[in-house]
């Protein structure tokens, strides 16, 4: 295999596995939470919390993957990035690992939670109201954290990668305008969340959570079937 076909077949791998983790990511971003519904959901959560300890612990786990194949995203992207602007390649990977930051910090609060809830349950005469107080604290920081890194962050940093999707062609410019748009929107309902104008998990919720999905999981395909559009 000479140098050019050597190259050629380096960029399909890349493109194939960054097309990977973005599905990988996705998947794991909706079992992960979905796990956690026995603390996040439910008012019982400090003694479900115990109840369904390996559920929650798994969901972590599933968020731990989210957290490294978002970052394997920003690592696979970077290089075709900054071929066409070395700046907003660089703040696309500096946004992204905030959201990962943001996530780890989420997963952090809910496996806390299942201390909480062991220690309650092993307690001879719980002080209910602190156990409460203290539960109220890690799941508002779990939701504050979701708000600014699966949400924002990552509004944040989609509308700057398919920015420079759109302006160097790297995959066809449709593709990034539902990038660009889906990014709008996602942004657009975190600062409706962080607001109280809607609630995280409602229906305005999924409705502007829609495009970015929907993007994110085109642009994978096209990744993996047919790869980036690269100069000859």
């Amino acid at each position: 295999m000479d140098k050019k076909n050597s190259k050629a077949y380096a960029d399909k791998i890349n493109a194939v596995a960054t097309g990977v983790f973005f599905i990988v990511a996705a998947l794991a971003a909706i079992i992960g939470l979905k796990l956690y519904d026995p603390v996040l959901s439910n008012p019982d959560y400090l003694i479900m919390g115990t109840s369904h300890s390996n559920q929650i612990v798994l969901g972590a786990v599933f968020e731990l993957i989210l957290a490294c194949t978002a970052t394997g995203t920003a690592i696979m992207l970077y290089p075709y990035l900054k071929k066409f602007n070395e700046s907003w390649g660089l703040a696309y990977v500096c946004f992204r690992l905030l959201e990962v930051v943001c996530i780890l910090v989420g997963i952090f609060s809910v496996l806390a939670i299942i201390t909480l809830s062991k220690s309650f349950t092993t307690a001879s005469n719980p002080d209910i109201d602190n156990f409460k107080a203290i539960g109220i604290v890690l799941k508002g920081i779990h939701g504050w954290t979701f708000m600014l890194g699966p949400n924002f962050m990552l509004g944040i940093n989609t509308f700057m990668y398919s920015y420079v999707f759109y302006k160097s062609n790297l995959v066809p410019g449709k593709i990034a305008v539902i990038g660009i748009t889906g990014a709008v929107s996602i942004i657009i309902a975190a600062l409706l969340e962080m607001s109280g104008t809607i609630q995280q998990i409602s229906t305005w919720g999924m409705l502007l959570a829609i495009p970015i999905f929907v993007y994110e999981m085109t642009l994978a395909v096209w990744l993996i079937v047919k790869g980036f559009n690269l100069p000859q």
